[in-house]
């Protein structure tokens, strides 16, 4: 989810003040929130559910990003071919 740049994005100063509500905020709305020191970015707090599924969603777009350089690298073969191979137990 995007981040609101008028909603998630507190000073430090902030989180030493509110910081049971700046939680609240990123468990309730599912966003993260930037932490800013000296006005610049310096720490993002995320949702912990959210987190865990981050790395999922990375490793399926480094899976995608192989499968797309092999398909240009002609490393293909036809899906029928596949599932004949897959329906008999070899190892694919």
């Amino acid at each position: 989810m995007p981040v609101s740049i008028t909603e998630d994005i507190k000073s430090v100063s902030d989180l030493k003040k509110k910081t049971r509500e700046i939680f609240e905020q990123v468990h309730r709305t599912g966003r993260p929130v930037v932490i800013t020191v000296n006005g610049k970015p310096d720490v993002v707090l995320l949702d912990a559910a959210l987190f865990e599924k981050k790395p999922k969603a990375l490793n399926l777009g480094a899976l995608l990003a192989e499968a797309e350089a092999d398909v240009r690298a002609g490393r293909t073969r036809a899906a029928q071919d596949f599932l004949k191979e897959l329906k008999r137990g070899s190892k694919i």
